[in-house]
């Protein structure tokens, strides 16, 4: 347990927790509303707040926070309003951020590409107390969310039209699933960083669902799987210097793979056992009809 001696490792090891929980948790509602790669759009929007915050300096994680959620609204309403030129204009959107991140952080006087590449893909030895305390307050935001609205989040990410027709604000609550993603963006790039954010989103929740034929099992299977390879990943660099997010995202694919190959002789014995209840169900109802047994003579 030689790993927990050093600070950066003990803060690192909290950050890895809270972006395990919460990283997944959004991404359930991603996954079911098809916007698996949402995440990575905004990881590419939040490059320029991280920009920002080295040009003004002050603290990056909270700029791209403000950045990435200016970000998700807009995103959001090129979604209602883009129509056929949408995918342009988010394009656009998404490289921009991109290259004003890079831009802005070569114009500050702290910024450098070392700074640039721990935020493009994690870093455990440039998480800072401020980092934390930021990560926290933000991830106490997402569960709060993604937990005290669960219900809401559920309805109008499998049926809008019908979320629309019970009276529940559609247009509130896809602005609030964008917003909460955006967040939890920002609270991951210090761990798996920001081009591979999305991944970790997005694979615990495909991983959950092999074995998962429900909503509840899924959201919980999802939340134990992104918090067991970012733990994981975590402590592999710590021993192997290699980078953490790579390490995460990797384990995270390994984890899908294993679980569907599982999965798949799983279906093939439920498929069969459905098929022999239902064709006993068939007989059975053969031999009690007596309409049949009358055309039969």
């Amino acid at each position: 347990m030689e790993f927990l001696d050093p600070p950066f490792m003990q803060r690192a090891l909290l950050a890895a927790v809270l972006v395990g929980v919460i990283a997944p948790s959004v991404g359930v509602y991603l996954v079911q509303r098809r916007q698996a790669l949402m995440g990575d759009g905004i990881g590419h929007i939040a490059m320029t707040g991280v920009g920002l915050g080295f040009l003004l300096s002050t603290s990056p994680v909270w700029m791209a926070t403000a950045v990435a959620v200016a970000g998700s609204v807009v995103m959001e309403l090129i979604r209602w309003y883009g129509r056929t030129r949408g995918d342009i204009a988010l394009a656009m959107l998404f490289y921009g951020g991109m290259a004003g991140g890079v831009l802005l952080i070569n114009l500050s006087d702290t910024g450098s590409n070392a700074n640039l590449t721990s935020y493009l893909f994690g870093s455990l030895a440039t998480v800072s107390t401020e980092d934390i305390t930021a990560i926290c307050l933000l991830a106490a935001f997402v569960l709060l969310v993604t937990l005290g609205l669960r219900r809401q989040l559920f309805a109008v990410s499998q049926d809008e039209e019908f979320a629309r027709v019970t009276g529940l604000p559609v247009r509130a609550l896809n602005l609030l699933v964008a917003v909460t993603a955006a967040v939890t963006v920002t609270v991951a790039m210090r761990v798996v960083g920001l081009l591979l954010v999305s991944a970790l989103m997005v694979v615990p929740v495909a991983a959950a669902q092999q074995i998962s034929r429900s909503f509840r099992l899924t959201f919980v299977l999802s939340v134990v799987i992104g918090t067991a390879v970012t733990l994981a990943g975590t402590v592999t660099s710590y021993y192997q210097d290699v980078p953490p997010g790579a390490t995460i995202v990797l384990l995270a694919i390994v984890v899908f793979v294993a679980l569907t190959l599982l999965a798949t002789p799983l279906a093939r014995r439920r498929a069969r056992r459905s098929e022999e209840a239902s064709g006993e169900c068939t007989l059975e109802a053969g031999a009690d009809s007596p309409v049949e047994d009358e055309l039969r003579v």
